[in-house]
């Protein structure tokens, strides 16, 4: 894997998932390999799973947004940095908001976990949807790497737009 993970579990609700590390570190081995952003050999990617209180500080101090969300992503640096530098950034995800979403949208915790993952990801390494076009190209990527590791697409089963979160 060209990336290495640092992961801390910090909410009690992750804590009983199990495989929780292997899976995020498969779905980052397979983001790194099809994201197509040149990334330093062993570049650290720091992964906090968190519960909703947490993630609401963080978007208010960070985003300006009082509310919890499902996965926030903190890039170290442009894509174009990313081949220099031993960081590509942090990812938190939220136990309450990702199992609830999961409910409501009929999925398993560890497929929907794994789109969160590979979706901060993605913006780790300068990938967006702030556009429509930027939005179909990012999807398209989490389609393709949620699919070769067996997971269904995402967005044909009704999920809500990334784009409102």
């Amino acid at each position: 894997m060209a990336v290495s993970l640092s992961m801390l579990i910090e909410a009690q609700g992750w804590q009983a998932q199990p495989e929780l590390e292997a899976l995020v570190e498969r779905v980052l081995v397979k983001a790194e390999t099809l994201c197509g952003v040149p990334l330093m050999d062993g570049a650290e990617v720091s992964v906090l799973m968190c519960d909703d209180a947490h993630i609401q500080e963080i978007n208010k101090e960070w985003r300006g947004l009082d509310k919890p969300t499902n996965v926030l992503s903190f890039p170290a640096a442009p894509k174009e940095a990313l081949a220099r530098l031993p960081v590509v950034g942090d990812i938190a995800v939220a136990y309450e908001t990702v199992v609830r979403e999961a409910a409501e949208e009929g999925k398993s915790l560890p497929d929907h976990v794994a789109h969160m993952i590979a979706h901060g990801f993605l913006h780790l390494v300068g990938f967006d949807h702030e556009t429509d076009e930027e939005a179909e190209e990012m999807e398209a990527l989490e389609i393709r790497i949620l699919g070769e590791l067996g997971i269904a697409d995402p967005y044909a089963m009704g999920e809500l737009d990334m784009r409102e979160r």
